[in-house]
């Protein structure tokens, strides 16, 4: 028993409710000790954690936990759950793994670039930018992302360092395409070239968002279309674009763009919409290369922009 010295104007009540407090106290102490040594550190029962996808996990109660606590804490609102003696919780080389699944562009906005491609009448037209840079810091106004394959462009914009993996790789797969052919390749078969590419890298991927564009050569017709990083097509009959200045392209776009436009008018058309584009966008920029392709010239344009 404590001995508690109460003051002349303390209640008699208070002095007689504080050991007890005391003892309480104490008593909770003891039993929260109990309880966490109740998992011998030498004899781990172990549980089996669902992880991402099929992939399980063996971990011990005591990593489960820790690792319930984490996630917990590091993600607010994760109604984590214990129940059934299966710990639901994510470890943290899973927890990276899943980050990078949800958000699989992050590398392909970090050198930044823009890329456009207009469909008009008999004529087709695809733009780039010239800018490469990391982020905010640019390193050349030089970079042009749209390629030539006998017939029909691509456009590459993502990781600098996938574009020129990617534009190398099917120069050298139309190059064997002609080859065994005897015929340059028609923008159709150049799209589902591009397509099955891409995908035989799907745990792997390329990031890059590729657009090809060109004239069937049977029929002259406009063909373009865009693709994702594991090569998924995405036709289209009036444009598509890609890159970090996307959103800026598809309002400018939905707004300048109109059916049948003459050689001239969709120069003109894809210029604004691109120069527009980019000087509301960090990351792109720095000069444009414009392409128009006709059934029996190409001609291609270099415009100045804002350098800054």
């Amino acid at each position: 028993m404590l001995c508690v010295k109460v003051g002349a104007s303390a209640s008699w009540w208070y002095a007689l409710r504080l050991p007890v407090a005391l003892a309480k106290s104490q008593t909770s102490t003891k039993l929260h000790h109990l309880q966490l040594s109740s998992y011998p550190p030498t004899q781990p029962r172990t549980n089996r954690t669902p992880s991402i996808g099929t992939q399980t996990a063996l971990v011990t109660d005591a990593e489960a936990i820790h690792h319930v606590l984490i996630t917990s804490a590091i993600q607010p609102g994760n109604q984590t759950s214990v129940s059934s003696g299966r710990y639901r919780s994510l470890s943290t080389l899973a927890r990276a793994t899943r980050t990078r699944q949800l958000n699989p562009t992050s590398n392909q906005n970090h050198d930044g670039g823009a890329c456009v491609a207009m469909v008009g009448k008999d004529c087709v037209a695809i733009a780039c930018d010239l800018r490469l840079g990391m982020q905010a810091l640019t390193i050349s106004n030089n970079f042009p992302k749209v390629f030539q394959y006998g017939d029909v462009f691509l456009g590459l914009t993502g990781l600098a360092t996938d574009v020129n993996t990617v534009s190398d790789l099917f120069r050298y797969k139309t190059n064997m395409y002609r080859l065994r052919e005897e015929r340059p390749i028609a923008p159709r078969t150049m799209a589902n070239l591009v397509s099955s590419s891409l995908y035989e890298r799907r745990f792997g991927p390329y990031f890059v968002s590729p657009v090809v564009a060109g004239l069937d050569p049977k029929t002259s017709k406009p063909f373009i279309c865009g693709f994702d990083s594991i090569g998924c097509i995405d036709f289209a009959k009036d444009f598509i674009v890609s890159g970090t200045a996307s959103d800026q392209l598809f309002g400018i776009c939905e707004g300048l763009w109109e059916a049948d436009l003459e050689p001239d008018d969709l120069f003109e058309t894809i210029s604004q919409a691109l120069l527009n584009a980019v000087d509301r966008d960090a990351l792109s920029g720095w000069g444009a290369h414009v392409y128009i392709i006709e059934k029996d010239k190409v001609t291609k344009r270099l415009l100045k922009g804002r350098q800054d």
